[in-house]
């Protein structure tokens, strides 16, 4: 199958195997064997292929004048989106913006969902055939740190988007020592804060320093769940809500429902004083990851939609 893949990315052509920034998008793409083209650029692309896949960019408005979904049709024999962020986080635009983001979707072939509760949704909202796939990601060229794991890695800051505080409450509970990813986002006045920032760094690097890591919390906004996958590859146990596929199923005993702060902390009590129960919880996520997560999930997945599609 040949895959088309269109982002606001400015560069055109695959992606090795050894890319540092292996974040989802770019995992996906390498894992297709996809060829990536900048979205404002569609109309300039001449190939063929079976299957175009877009991610919607944030700053959408750009793109309210281009006629995307006919410049997809022209190159594609089937179109689809690629799920960007929280399902809702399109509804922070102008009525026009959400009109216009609604319409995009309905004509839409196909919608590429992250969560169960994604799907659902995106189900009730279009007409549009929803498949769930599971997060990606590409670990050829991980390296991780060999020494002592100590301190807790929070999954986000401050902004609203990650709810930095429910997860730094909890951290707080784990270690002293907390540590936490700028993502380019970070509020100016976090540095009152008692943690560690981290500056925004490409993902090879990210996961060399989350090894370092003896704890995860992700108490934030419902989306990919790279955070919790990463997390389980390491065997660092994560404390996260079940609304995140990748929280439920890879630290089952870890999760929480949604704003289940009480639950979160007698878990997070349990796991630093039990260490049996760290060493079971990290163990569960490691095999989990392997039997539910691992790159050949992910491209087994993928095919056998398309074979009943």
């Amino acid at each position: 199958m040949k895959i088309a893949f269109f982002t606001e990315g400015g560069y055109t052509g695959k992606v090795p195997r050894n890319h540092p920034n292996m974040r989802t998008d770019v995992a996906w793409i390498c894992a297709l064997d996809a060829i990536h083209y900048p979205i404002n650029q569609i109309h300039m692309v001449n190939e063929q292929f079976d299957l175009g896949i877009v991610i919607i960019p944030k700053n959408k408005e750009a793109l309210y004048d281009y006629p995307l979904i006919k410049n997809m049709r022209s190159v594609c024999k089937k179109i689809a989106t690629m799920q960007e962020s929280t399902y809702w986080y399109w509804q922070g635009g102008s009525v026009q913006t959400q009109l216009w983001y609604h319409s995009i979707l309905q004509d839409m072939d196909i919608i590429y969902c992250h969560n169960d509760m994604d799907l659902k949704y995106y189900k009730g909202i279009t007409d549009v055939e929803c498949r769930l796939l599971p997060t990606l990601m590409i670990t050829d060229h991980v390296k991780t740190y060999e020494g002592e794991r100590k301190g807790v890695m929070v999954g986000g800051n401050w902004v609203t988007a990650y709810r930095g505080f429910d997860s730094y409450i909890i951290g707080k509970i784990l270690s002293d020592n907390i540590t936490s990813p700028t993502t380019g986002r970070m509020k100016s006045d976090e540095t009152l804060l008692d943690i560690n920032h981290l500056p925004w760094i490409q993902w090879l690097d990210w996961m060399y320093e989350l090894s370092k890591c003896k704890y995860g919390v992700q108490l934030g906004t419902a989306a990919a769940g790279t955070f919790n996958l990463n997390c389980a590859y390491l065997g660092i146990p994560c404390i996260g809500y079940d609304n995140v596929n990748t929280q439920k199923y890879l630290h089952p005993d870890l999760s929480v429902p949604d704003g289940d702060i009480e639950q979160a902390r007698k878990i997070a009590e349990k796991l630093r004083k039990d260490e049996n129960f760290y060493l079971y919880c990290s163990k569960v996520a490691k095999e989990n990851y392997k039997e539910l997560y691992h790159e050949n999930k992910f491209n087994t997945t993928f095919s056998e939609q398309f074979k009943i599609s």
